[in-house]
């Protein structure tokens, strides 16, 4: 027979278990604090194969990050080709004084906004609901072919869905050629600007909705399987299960990738925007970085269009920031 504790062995049982609790917090502690009086002399000399890795990312965000930082003075100089390049003379904020009172310039901008917000809006959720059901297919190989087929558009070039979009939207299009099969009147898709915005987030969704998933079905991987059990025992359906286990073991994920989603907000695609708007699109397809496009290099005003780029840097800095402080208010889960 086991013997019984009494109850004058108990506080003792408690006591010892409290010092032995102390003990090993104690000595966790004392190994975090000799692991981090190791001088970064000897980590760098015993890790330097881990750390020659870094040499070329740093040097290429030094090199196209850090320094152009420095060209955004002449934001507030005059700059004139052939003169100095940080410009020739002060000027202060006489280009930010033309932008804001520029009316070109805001339909730009709200252009910017509008595509910026429907690309979150509804580009950003289709990875985690094709995840999603990705998780819940029984057939490997059903899965792997689905897979395959929505990453592809991904490694395609973007003047080759360009040309693929004309193909399918230009006026002797195969769209158009089943609009007149069906007997129809051929639509200028292309050169409307009210089918700008629908055709640019379609072919948005198409391109990119294969390979974010690969970022949420890595995170779908680390659920303990031991939750979804647990709930099957509580009674709950497939739907209950995705809304209370699968959805809140990947919020950390989602999370992250929507805040990085709100910092590039007004950086909307240049290359596909260039290739499919046209003078005709320009109310509804001109964007930010296309207009700097125009403005910078085609008509050579470096420093206006450098005004307007640095007001663009700074709103995103400010989206990113808001969004971090916000989600780690609310949810727990931010960047830093």
């Amino acid at each position: 027979m086991t013997a019984q504790p009494t109850e004058a062995t108990l506080p003792a049982a408690a006591e010892l278990s409290s010092s032995t609790a102390k003990l090993k917090r104690r000595g966790r502690g004392n190994s975090e604090n000799d692991r981090a009086k190791v001088p970064w002399r000897t980590t760098l000399r015993r890790d330097w194969q881990l750390y020659s890795l870094l040499v070329l990312p740093l040097l290429f965000l030094l090199v196209f990050k850090y320094l152009p930082m420095f060209g955004n003075i002449i934001a507030f100089r005059r700059f004139r080709p052939g003169g100095s390049i940080f410009g020739d003379e002060w000027v202060g904020l006489k280009y930010f004084d033309m932008f804001i009172n520029d009316g070109k310039f805001w339909q730009v901008f709200q252009n910017t906004v509008i595509l910026g917000g429907l690309t979150l809006l509804i580009v950003f959720p289709m990875p985690i609901i094709l995840a999603l059901l990705l998780n819940e297919l029984r057939s490997p190989k059903f899965k792997k072919l689905v897979q395959t087929v929505s990453y592809l558009p991904h490694f395609m070039s973007i003047v080759i869905v360009a040309g693929m979009i004309f193909q399918l939207f230009s006026m002797q299009g195969t769209i158009n050629q089943i609009v007149e099969a069906v007997g129809g009147d051929p639509v200028s898709f292309m050169q409307r600007p009210d089918w700008f915005r629908t055709i640019y987030i379609g072919s948005e969704a198409w391109q990119t909705v294969g390979w974010g998933t690969i970022l949420y079905l890595a995170a779908l991987t680390q659920i303990d399987a031991s939750l979804y059990e647990a709930a099957r025992i509580d009674g709950a359906n497939r739907w209950k299960q995705t809304w209370h286990v699968t959805l809140p073991g990947i919020r950390g994920t989602m999370v992250t990738l929507l805040i990085l989603n709100i910092g590039s907000f007004m950086a909307v695609g240049f290359e596909k925007v260039l290739l499919l708007y046209n003078p005709l699109t320009y109310p509804t397809a001109d964007v930010i970085s296309t207009y700097l496009y125009r403005i910078g290099i085609v008509s050579s005003n470096f420093s206006y269009a450098t005004a307007i780029g640095l007001f663009e840097s700074l709103i995103g800095l400010t989206l990113i920031l808001s969004a971090n402080a916000i989600s780690r208010r609310l949810v727990g889960t931010s960047l830093w």
